[in-house]
């Protein structure tokens, strides 16, 4: 049984770092999601301008919940109004877009429930849980000049198989219940944060796939 659970966390791990890039991709990928936060001089903090005083640790039942990843609705089809909508506004085809996400997106992890310290990462129907602790946050600074915030938890009990650091960005800087996420987890701290192409993404478990597309194409 320990055999088979450590097989399937090592495909769960290769899943959320497919490839690592350069900072210029980490730019894209972490701020091409949208959120309405507050705007300074520079622009709005979901763009990445912010002082360092306004960035507070956050716990993980900012994160509590039943969560879906998006994937198989870019497989299947039902984000391509939000490709379209990319397209429109973008420097990219829709087809273009939808590979780009395809690569950013892509996880076999399809379901992750957090429940107090407990994050459980279910792999069909198969859990693998572990229970974490703030690690802290860090800092990432792209080539535009704009920046981004990983809040880190470290693994403290759980399954041999359960990642020992999971990261979140969700593009808030201060305690707020997200709304989605995106998620980077392995044993290793600092490669994590040099993970920049793949973000599997989580949307609330209860929304349809329709109700994902209109929250996305709202912001």
């Amino acid at each position: 049984m320990n055999k088979m659970i450590r097989t399937s966390v090592f495909a769960l791990a290769l899943s959320a770092l497919v490839v690592a890039g350069a900072a210029t991709a980490r730019a894209s990928s972490e701020n091409n999601h949208a959120h309405s936060h507050s705007r300074d001089e520079k622009g709005s903090v979901h763009d990445g301008y912010f002082e360092d005083d306004q960035v507070k640790a956050r716990l993980l039942s900012d994160w509590e919940g039943d969560w879906q990843s998006v994937y198989p609705y870019l497989v299947d089809g039902t984000l391509d109004p939000v490709m379209a909508e990319k397209a429109k506004h973008g420097d990219k085809s829709a087809e273009d877009y939808r590979a780009y996400y395809d690569i950013g997106y892509k996880t076999n992890v399809g379901r992750i429930v957090i429940k107090g310290k407990t994050v459980t990462f279910l792999q069909g129907e198969k859990p693998v849980s572990g229970d974490y602790e703030t690690d802290g946050h860090e800092f990432l600074t792209y080539k535009k000049g704009n920046r981004g915030v990983r809040f880190i938890f470290r693994k403290v009990a759980g399954d041999d198989a359960a990642p020992q650091f999971i990261q979140f960005s969700d593009h808030i800087i201060a305690p707020q219940k997200a709304d989605h996420y995106h998620l980077y987890w392995g044993n290793d701290r600092a490669a994590l944060l040099r993970e920049v192409t793949n973000w599997p993404t989580y949307y609330p478990a209860s929304f349809t796939g329709e109700q994902i597309v209109e929250q996305m194409l709202a912001h």
